[in-house]
């Protein structure tokens, strides 16, 4: 099965039904491969979806989100509480979570190979395919792991808790102090 994962078209051509004709290239390309099914995601709602999900947002930086104007105050809301209620602990609630490294995806991706067994539609990865996409990734993925010891008592250790979140970047433009709003996508989670 095929994912498709971004079709972006410029709003400019939006009203030309680009869309389509990309989509058909697509489908004509991957039938080439002898695969005949595909997932993607709309913003829309189209006819016979499988699934549907709902996205929340979790501001880090209100203040510049504020004014970029991709967040606003809320009526008397200052912009010093907006920023405390939304501040961050000191450190993680989750004890021993630390980026996810080499050593710890046999142990992660069985993890998330038997947590995504519960599903009738998911992906199945094979070790380097976990490890292509969810190894960490300066300004492309961070995955984060929490681990205890095996019960043999030697130095290996299993993983307990994955967490991973993607990095899409956005341009800001026409602002005279910000110019890239940077957001993180959740993306594989078990815990």
């Amino acid at each position: 099965m095929v994912e498709i994962n971004f079709l972006c078209v410029h709003k400019k051509l939006r009203s030309k039904r680009l869309a389509p004709v990309l989509i058909k290239e697509i489908t004509r390309r991957v039938n080439l491969t002898g695969v005949f099914q595909a997932v993607y995601t709309a913003g829309v709602v189209l006819p016979v979806p499988v699934a549907s999900c709902r996205y929340y947002h979790r501001s880090l930086n209100p203040k510049k989100l504020v004014e970029i104007g991709f967040s606003r105050l809320a009526p008397r809301m200052t912009m010093a509480r907006m920023i405390k209620l939304y501040k961050l602990p000191e450190k993680p609630s989750t004890p021993g979570l630390r980026p996810m490294e080499p050593k710890d995806v046999p142990s992660a991706h069985k993890l998330l190979e038997e947590y995504l067994g519960k599903f009738k539609l998911c992906v199945k990865f094979s070790q380097d395919d976990f490890a292509h996409w969810l190894l960490p990734r300066e300004g492309v993925i961070n995955t984060y792991v929490a681990t205890k010891k095996t019960k043999d008592g030697e130095d290996e250790e299993t993983v307990t808790d994955l967490i991973s979140f993607y990095h899409l970047p956005s341009t800001i433009t026409n602002h005279p102090k910000h110019d890239k709003l940077s957001a993180g996508y959740s993306y594989y989670n078990v815990a």
